[in-house]
């Protein structure tokens, strides 16, 4: 072997070898934000489930604090005498449950954002309900939404989950 072939196979096997280390990295981030979806998805079903299971059984909303780095809202069973508050905390990222008689359960982690809006009961001609604004007491139906999002290899970068949801409170007697 001379001195030139000797070199163009270290520029060849160099260039080949850049291109499978590259074409690893991009399956391997690709790969990871694959399985985050997965992840988050599961997540954000189960505590969409847990969350609207207790919502649906409320009879009122009682407090709640829509803006700012911690948001909650609690509601009230009057039937089964439970009180339920829901927390969003902003610097945490987390979305815990505080239910009458049990520990706290975090629903959420990665939790970038949450919000609410309440409606009224009696939907206008459209089939749309009319917004209760600031007014809990006559609060029918509650809308949410957050965004959960994960880091993918040192950093965010596709891996976001939204979850929007329109509870009715079955029990609100108004």
């Amino acid at each position: 072997m001379t001195l030139i072939e000797l070199l163009i196979t270290i520029g060849l096997a160099g260039i080949v070898l850049t291109m499978v280390s590259t074409l690893y990295i991009f399956s391997l981030r690709g790969f990871g934000a694959m399985n985050n979806y997965a992840e988050m998805d599961q997540k954000t079903r189960l505590a969409l489930d847990s969350m609207i299971k207790e919502m649906r059984q409320a009879s009122q909303v009682t407090d709640f604090q829509s803006n700012g780095a911690t948001r909650w809202l609690t509601l009230t069973n009057a039937n089964e005498g439970k009180r339920i508050t829901y927390t969003w905390d902003s610097s945490a990222g987390t979305l815990i449950c505080y239910k009458t008689g049990l520990p706290a359960h975090t629903n959420l982690t990665g939790c970038d954002n949450w919000s609410f809006s309440f409606y009224m009961r009696v939907p206008d001609t459209n089939g749309s309900f009319y917004s209760a604004g600031n007014n809990p007491a006559i609060c029918k139906l509650i809308n949410m939404s957050w965004t959960c999002s994960r880091s993918n290899i040192l950093r965010k970068i596709n891996t976001e989950s939204v979850m929007t949801a329109q509870v009715v409170l079955r029990n609100q007697q108004q």
